[in-house]
């Protein structure tokens, strides 16, 4: 830390953002709607690919799943991989059944085709439900970054903590808003490329410290006691069991990538259905590598933390940072500041730009309004009125996009000042139910020819989560239920959504 004061890190963090903002002045020129939700669906398939990795891993994975390998409890050892082979799965249901359905409807947000299945509750009900997750679990992804940032390099500065929270979102709303969808993925091309640098630079700093070179470290880390992956020990204790994590991480994939507008509002900006099925199994191979460095970074933290004696941080979220700011030069240092920050603004800026696209079509009916969405359509019909209605449009859509970073901003300062771990966890594990009614609203369309009692739906997925823990509750003592908790959840909105059904004549 002695070469890395906060004025080096300040300023190594204004030229990155100068670089993005640059990015957002060329890219987001002349973009309205169609544009900003959906890049006018002509993004390479293989931009979009490499772009959902910065999506998908956000900075809670870059910092908790290195330091989970030597902790207890969850994800001990190499068995995150497991949820990660349930991923595959999930994205395999993604691409053939759901991703064909979305371009079959020409969907902009997904949640439209609950309505045109079930009617306008359930529409409303699945959106209403996204929005609640992505901001809760966006928000509080961000106010760990914010921490990190804040003990580095702003608190010394005497910056105080609100600061540094609208500074973040300013940022992020600064080259979004304009440019939106077609922005951020080229944005999130470059934050993924210097998040992957950080990961490999470290992996390579450790690897050379342990005196290991890139053809041992693999094969030292496998051999070594963090090493196992697969655990069949104990299936009703045992929450890293094979089946419950391969299950779990099916069902996540499915609720969290295949119903969730943020990530698969990238997919939709492909061509075509072939594109898009083509970026989805591309990203697979992507996941699994990257997910893997993840894990021998952390065996060898653990290595490098008992070679040189240090104490294992009670959080082992804190071990990463601890090293790399504490007992590597300062490059280590810059890399990982550049490497959270582009995994926390990759995961952030997406779903910052999802949020607003889906309270702009789904609660402001933005498609309903205007006859022509596409920038095409609306130059050929140039009249005055589209004219206006198009303005009128993109500053209610500005509008919502500021409203939605005002409210990141709000979550992460009352999570500062609440200060808990718990509260933290609280929050995850409540965006995480919220999956459950999404999981079986569309399980149930897509499985049944039922027709719903609309205007009850609402009730039916308020009322799932609060069953699911009231049965993780009651189970605790002789069953722990690990990442099947989603599965719980859409088994019972599903089967109060079969109350609530009827067969049409």
């Amino acid at each position: 830390m002695i070469h890395l004061t906060p004025a080096v890190v300040l300023t190594v963090l204004v030229l990155y953002f100068a670089m993005l903002v640059a990015v957002a002045w060329f890219t987001g020129r002349n973009v309205g709607n169609e544009g900003f939700f959906l890049a006018n669906r002509k993004v390479p398939w293989w931009v979009v690919a490499y772009a959902m990795i910065g999506t998908s891993i956000s900075g809670v994975t870059f910092i908790s799943v290195p330091g989970k390998v030597g902790g207890t409890g969850l994800n001990m050892a190499f068995s995150y991989m497991q949820m990660v082979f349930g991923y595959l799965a999930g994205y395999l249901v993604i691409a053939t059944v759901l991703m064909p359905m979305y371009y079959r409807m020409q969907l902009t947000s997904i949640y439209g085709y609950l309505e045109e299945r079930f009617g306008y509750w359930s529409y409303k009900t699945g959106a209403g439900f996204f929005l609640l997750s992505r901001t809760l679990g966006s928000a509080a992804r961000m106010f760990l970054a914010a921490g990190v940032l804040q003990t580095f390099v702003f608190a010394p500065l005497g910056v105080p903590f609100p600061v540094t929270a609208a500074l973040m979102l300013a940022l992020i709303y600064a080259y979004t808003h304009k440019g939106g969808l077609k922005t951020i993925i080229w944005t999130d091309t470059i934050m993924t490329t210097f998040f992957l640098m950080a990961l490999v630079f470290t992996v390579t700093t450790i690897g050379n410290a342990l005196h290991l070179g890139w053809g041992d470290i693999v094969p030292a880390v496998m051999n070594g006691k963090y090493g196992q992956i697969f655990f069949f020990d104990n299936f009703l204790g045992n929450p890293n069991h094979f089946v419950k994590q391969f299950v779990g991480g099916a069902l996540i994939a499915i609720t969290m990538t295949g119903l969730d507008q943020d990530l698969m509002q990238k997919n939709l900006a492909c061509k075509n259905i072939r594109d898009a099925q083509k970026n989805m199994f591309v990203f697979c191979i992507y996941l699994i590598i990257i997910n893997f460095l993840f894990l021998v970074l952390g065996a060898l933290l653990y290595n490098y933390a008992g070679s040189i004696g240090l104490e294992i941080p009670a959080r082992t979220d804190q071990l990463y940072p601890r090293i790399a700011f504490g007992h590597l030069d300062a490059a280590a240092g810059v890399f990982f500041i550049l490497g959270l920050i582009a995994s926390t603004y990759a995961s952030s800026d997406s779903a910052l730009t999802a949020l607003t696209t889906s309270f702009c079509v789904d609660f402001l009916n933005f498609e309903k309004k205007t006859p022509a969405t596409s920038e095409l359509a609306w130059e050929n019909e140039n009249t005055a009125a589209t004219v206006e209605l198009e303005n009128k449009l993109r500053r209610q859509r500005t509008w919502v996009h500021l409203g939605f970073s005002a409210l990141f901003v709000v979550i992460i300062v009352v999570l500062n000042s609440v200060s808990s771990d718990a509260v933290i966890n609280l929050i995850f594990k409540i965006a995480g139910y919220t999956y459950g009614p999404l999981l079986g609203l569309f399980g149930f369309g897509l499985f049944t020819d039922l027709k719903l009692r609309d205007k009850w739906v609402p009730f039916v997925c308020i009322a799932a989560p609060a069953l699911t823990w009231l049965v993780e509750i009651s189970a605790k003592q002789w069953l722990d239920v690990g990442f099947l908790t989603i599965l719980i959840n859409g088994l019972i909105t599903a089967a109060g959504l079969w109350a609530i059904s009827f067969r049409e004549e």
